[in-house]
């Protein structure tokens, strides 16, 4: 009788509250391809950061006397035709790979978000215009948008994410305008017009820290994608140009040998499909975290 009293009393109890950053934590990483996810990100950073420490030798330096040697203890993913070391390429390929991923995503989702703000919240002609310009845009595949940007400003870096922040950009136009729209008709932006609040502190106080989460989990899944994409323009020699190292150049320059050398193409392209992966993972894992539904989960 007496452990049953003390039953009851405990559930009766309020139960201690758990915190929002530890309750996110929790449910994110609460599978483990996320949590693999997420260690693939991290030594990719890593990897490009600390690039000139993790080879011996120069990625763009030709050396045609070990022209398409295979692996070996001394180049251990082999050379290419020009006598480079295939890891080293990918290794330092890997820092194109975050500059183009980190800042298309964080300049295009900027404007993006900026203008479906505006369109959401006010309304309007401002609505009208915004959200033409950004119809026309969606209307057409977003690789063939890129393509036809690449061809006309020609090949490099500034191209490459000019081209993938004017193809991403209206996505999180129209998402950020939609939950604007949703967002605004609250009892607590009510209120704030109530008492007079200014329009930028209620947009920018009020009206985007309630909207970010979703937009949140679209960066995430958006920097593999923009990682994806810049490697098939590469492939297709109408992005960045050679002989910088990057995976998707190396791809296509390895595909002639793939009978011989298959590892020339293979490696680069493993590294596109893991980081793309992992991204992917833990972007489904930020998306689950910050599910309304999954409030109470721990």
């Amino acid at each position: 009788m007496a452990e049953t009293s003390v039953t009851s009393e405990l559930q009766g109890m309020p139960q201690p509250r758990v915190s929002e950053s530890r309750r996110i934590f929790k449910v994110m990483f609460s599978r483990w391809v996320v949590i693999i996810g997420a260690i693939i990100i991290l030594l990719l950073i890593i990897t490009a950061m600390f690039a000139p420490l993790l080879t011996p030798y120069e990625p763009n330096k030709v050396n045609l006397e070990d022209s398409l040697q295979q692996p070996s203890s001394q180049h251990l993913l082999g050379t290419d035709k020009v006598g480079r070391d295939v890891l080293t390429r990918i290794i330092y390929g890997s820092r194109i790979a975050i500059i183009v991923g980190v800042v298309a995503v964080t300049a295009s989702g900027a404007i993006g978000m900026f203008l479906g703000l505006l369109a959401g919240y006010f309304g309007g002609w401002v609505e009208t215009i915004i959200m033409r310009i950004t119809d026309a845009l969606m209307s057409l595949p977003p690789l063939v948008l890129m393509l036809a940007i690449a061809v006309m400003l020609g090949g490099g870096v500034p191209t490459v994410l000019i081209a993938l922040i004017v193809a991403l950009m209206p996505t999180y136009c129209r998402l950020m305008c939609g939950q604007v729209l949703s967002a605004k008709e609250n009892d607590y932006i009510m209120a704030s017009n109530v008492i007079g609040a200014g329009n930028l502190r209620i947009m920018f106080r009020h009206l985007v820290p309630n909207v970010f989460p979703p937009l949140l989990v679209l960066i995430t899944l958006d920097l593999g994608f923009a990682i994806l994409t810049e490697a098939s323009l590469s492939f297709l020699g109408i992005g960045i140009s050679p002989p910088t190292a990057t995976w998707g150049s190396m791809v296509s320059d390895g595909q002639r040998y793939l009978l011989t050398h298959p590892i020339l193409s293979l490696s680069p392209g493993l590294a596109i499909v893991l980081i793309v992966l992992a991204f992917n993972l833990v972007g489904d894992g930020l998306r689950d975290a910050l599910d309304p539904r999954l409030r109470g989960r721990i």
